[in-house]
């Protein structure tokens, strides 16, 4: 297990570019499977997730081929079908939360799919039915193995299909997609997730012959068509870690430009912050954040206490709330924030309890934030990642904080965010990463030393 090592209270200076954005890639990189031509892709973020994803890929057969700074090119056109039932395929599978997204790629084109439970963070229970029900109206049948822990899907009499969903859940808006861009018929999605990476997966699949209107709202039109034939496609910057960066300046009153946002896509999210009473300013597709000695946070028009709420797109993003929330411990104001989705989401706060922020966490799904207006900085704490988002807000606040800091499990983080500590330690910031083979070894040298 690595950990890192963060020395706080160093300002961050200079430029910084974003990755790739991880939910897009691995939507994306799913729909290779719908085509037996090359797909080119640029921009994809080297991460676990991703590079978990593409190994499963590689292992049924689609040619992966790495050409260098974030472009791969897939070939999905000569599929090992038997690895499905493989106990290798399961294994991979239930530590991929984004193995799932094989789903509607494999029902559209194969008609049939083995998918294992799969993995991912631990922040509460994230259901599959939004997934499972959509394709069931289009005549896929489900069979669940407790003793391997797979599904069996038949999608033998594939048809389209109204679709009214209970939720608006970003992957299974994209599985449906998916399964039923080749798939006879007309099919509608309504309540259909819109994020700019559903976006995106319509965009590319129109360009591989795919035939989908309404994209940006969230009722989709699918008109099924016999092929997809291979295309290009760019993935857009991570509007995550652009809110991280963010919330990375304000916290440390750092003077810092992020570079290449794609700003018109990242919606309801620089406004958040400044509610927060961060100062930023947009500099072409760039966010300029000046220094700031603090923050104000600003009230509803009633003066009540302003809240903060996850929403499905158009709203804020689930995995902004926990930088949000960072960010309002130095704040001047008080904060209640609601996470609506997930309800183990907000337990990494008793961490930022212990380095000395003031927090009420009132139930699994909300906390009260009474921001310290700088009268002083949060203290260094050694502590564990729960997932990535948690991860990323506790290496916020051990920037921030006065002293030394040690995050353990930072697999988590490196899930999520390509070679973080070497980004951030190029604009200033003092982190060091350790792995297990590295505090053994220490370990042992210091016991010879005895």
């Amino acid at each position: 297990m690595a950990s890192f090592v963060i020395e706080g209270g160093h300002k961050l200076h200079g430029e910084i570019t974003p990755q790739g954005a991880k939910n897009e890639a691995l939507e994306v990189i799913s729909a290779v499977l719908l085509t037996d031509e090359p797909v080119l892709m640029h921009n994809i973020p080297d991460i676990l997730d991703v590079n978990n994803l593409i190994g499963i890929l590689s292992r049924m057969g689609v040619r992966c081929e790495n050409h260098g700074g974030g472009t791969w090119e897939f070939r999905a056109n000569s599929l090992d079908m038997d690895y499905l039932s493989s106990q290798e395929f399961v294994q991979r599978c239930a530590r991929l939360r984004g193995s799932v997204l094989l789903l509607g790629p494999l029902l559209g084109k194969y008609h049939r799919a083995r998918i294992a439970k799969p993995g991912g963070d631990k922040i509460g229970r994230r259901r599959l039915d939004t997934h499972f029900y959509g394709v069931k109206l289009m005549g896929a049948k489900f069979d669940f193995d407790d003793e391997s822990g797979r599904f069996e899907i038949d999608a033998s009499e594939l048809h389209g299909a109204d679709i009214l969903l209970d939720e608006a859940s970003v992957t299974g808006t994209a599985n449906i997609i998916m399964a039923s861009v080749l798939t006879p018929g007309k099919t509608t999605i309504y309540n259909a997730a819109c994020e700019p990476y559903i976006q995106q997966l319509c965009k590319m699949l129109n360009r591989m012959g795919a035939k989908i209107e309404g994209i940006a709202s969230n009722y989709l039109k699918i008109e099924g068509v016999e092929r997809l034939h291979g295309t290009e496609h760019r993935i857009l910057p991570d509007m995550i870690e652009v809110g991280s960066f963010i919330g990375m300046a304000a916290m440390t009153g750092s003077d810092l430009i992020i570079k290449n946002v794609s700003y018109d896509n990242l919606g309801i999210i620089p406004e958040m912050f400044k509610r927060l009473g961060i100062e930023m300013q947009r500099e072409g597709d760039d966010i300029h954040i000046p220094q700031q000695d603090g923050y104000t946070v600003s009230k509803f028009i009633d003066g009540s206490i302003m809240t903060m709420a996850d929403a499905p797109w158009p709203g804020l993003t689930p995995d902004l709330l926990s930088v949000l929330l960072v960010v309002a411990t130095q704040a001047d104001g008080s904060v209640l924030f609601h996470q609506k989705m997930f309800e183990s989401r907000l337990f990494f706060v008793d961490k930022l309890i212990d380095m000395g922020a003031q927090i009420i966490l009132c139930d699994p799904h909300r906390a009260v934030v009474i921001g310290h207006n700088h009268r002083f900085q949060l203290r260094g704490a050694k502590m564990s990642s729960p997932d990535i988002r948690a991860g990323i807000a506790l290496l916020i606040a051990a920037l921030s904080a006065k002293g030394t800091s040690v995050i353990s499990n930072i697999e988590q983080i490196d899930r999520g965010y390509e070679d973080i500590e070497k980004r951030l330690t190029a604009i200033g910031a003092h982190i060091t990463r350790l792995d297990t083979k590295t505090q053994t070894e220490n370990d042992q040298e210091k016991n010879s030393q005895k």
